[in-house]
C-alpha cells in the first residue's frame, strides 16, 4: 500500500494531536478526511490540514478516498463508528474504551470474527511506552522467575469536583486492567475493590483513593492503588515481584537539580507529557502494520476483556466483596 490515507472522526483535543503526529512527525500515513458532531471545530481542523469535511461520520468511514480510520469522538460513540469501520472492511484504530458497555464490546467482537479478518485496535498506549517494554522484555525473558505479584499507582494531582467514583476504573484503572495482563501473559480470576479513607481534596461524589485488587488465574497478586487528588504530580508506578527478583517502571527522566539547600528533580504534571513518545510509538506502529494488512497492536478482545473486568470492579466495589471475572475462553481468532 501507498501512503495510508486516513479519515479521523472526532477531532476534539486527542483527535487534534493525533492528527498534528501524524502529518508533523510520523511517516507512512495522511490525514485526508475529518468529521465530528462539533462542526465548527471539524471545519477547522479541515482547514488547517486540507482534509476533507464529512459532517457524518459514517458517511466519512465510507468513502472510497479514506483507507483507515482513527475513532476519537466522544465515548459513547465509539461502538457505533467502529461497528461501521467494520462492516466497511476498514482497519480502524480506536481510543480507549472500545465501547462504553461490556454487552457493546462483545456485539463488535462478534461482528469483527464475522468479517473474518482482524480489523480493529483499541488505544491502550502503556504497552508502547519505553519503560513498560523493557519491563515486559525482563519478565518474558525469565530474568526475575515467575511473576508472584504486581504493584502499581495511577495518581493524578486533581480532578474535576464532579468526577465520579466509576470514572476511577473506567477511565484511570482501565489502563492497568490492560497493561497488567499483556505485562505478565496471564488471564485474570477475580477482582475486589478496598475504600481507604477517603482524601480531604476530593468531590463530595468521589471516594478517593481507591485500591483494586485482582487475582489472576495462574495465581499473581496485582493491587492498584488509583489516587486522582494526591496533590503532588502525575505518577504512574509499577512493579514486578517475581521469584528471583522485582523490575521497576522507570520514572521520566527529569533534569536532577541543587539549590537553596535543596537536592531534587521535577515531577511530570500531566499525562500527555508523561505519555507523549508512547503516543507516537503507537501511532507510526498502527500506521505501519495497517499497511501491511495486519493489527498488531490491542485488539478487540482486549477492549472487551478490559470492559468486563472494569464492570467487575464496579460491582465488587458496591457489594463490598470478590466478584469473578466472567469470561469465555478466548477465541483462536485472536490468539
Amino acid at each position: 500500500m501507498e501512503e495510508l490515507r486516513i479519515g479521523v472522526v472526532g477531532t476534539g483535543a486527542i483527535g487534534r494531536k493525533h492528527i498534528r503526529r501524524i502529518t508533523e512527525r510520523l511517516k507512512g500515513g495522511k490525514v485526508v478526511a475529518v468529521s465530528d458532531a462539533n462542526l465548527a471545530g471539524a471545519q477547522a481542523v479541515a482547514a488547517e490540514y486540507g482534509a476533507e469535511l464529512f459532517e457524518d461520520g459514517g458517511a466519512l468511514i465510507a468513502s472510497p478516498g479514506v483507507d483507515a480510520v482513527i475513532v476519537t469522538a466522544w465515548d459513547p460513540a465509539h461502538k457505533e463508528y467502529v461497528m461501521d469501520a467494520v462492516r466497511a472492511g476498514k482497519y480502524v484504530f480506536c481510543e480507549k474504551p472500545l465501547a462504553t458497555t461490556a454487552a457493546d464490546c462483545r456485539e463488535i467482537v462478534e461482528a469483527e470474527q464475522a468479517g473474518g479478518k482482524r480489523l480493529v485496535q483499541v488505544g491502550f498506549m502503556r504497552r508502547y511506552d519505553e519503560g513498560y517494554r523493557r519491563m515486559k522484555e525482563a519478565v518474558d525473558g525469565g530474568f526475575i522467575g515467575a511473576p508472584l505479584m504486581v504493584h502499581c499507582a495511577h495518581r493524578n494531582a486533581s480532578m474535576d469536583p464532579e468526577y465520579e467514583d466509576d470514572y476511577m476504573i473506567t477511565q484511570c484503572c482501565i489502563h492497568e486492567i490492560d497493561l497488567v495482563k499483556w505485562l505478565i501473559d496471564d488471564e485474570y480470576e477475580s477482582v475486589r475493590v478496598l475504600l481507604p479513607r477517603s482524601t480531604k481534596f476530593t468531590g463530595r461524589r468521589l471516594h478517593d483513593p481507591q485500591i483494586a485488587q485482582i487475582r489472576t488465574k495462574k495465581g499473581v497478586c496485582i493491587d492498584v492503588e488509583i489516587f486522582v487528588n494526591c496533590q503532588f504530580g502525575y505518577d504512574i508506578q509499577c512493579q514486578v515481584v517475581g521469584e528471583s527478583g522485582t523490575v521497576n517502571l522507570p520514572d521520566p527522566s527529569y533534569l536532577p537539580y541543587r539549590k537553596g539547600a535543596v537536592r531534587g528533580a521535577a515531577l511530570c504534571t500531566n499525562w500527555e507529557d508523561r505519555f507523549v513518545e508512547a503516543y507516537n510509538v503507537e501511532l507510526q506502529e498502527w500506521i505501519d502494520a495497517t499497511r501491511a494488512g495486519r493489527v498488531d497492536g490491542p485488539n478487540a478482545w482486549d477492549g472487551y476483556v478490559a470492559a468486563v473486568t472494569a464492570d467487575a470492579m464496579i460491582r465488587a466495589r458496591e457489594a463490598g466483596e470478590e466478584m469473578p471475572v466472567d469470561l469465555p475462553e478466548r477465541p483462536a481468532f485472536y490468539r
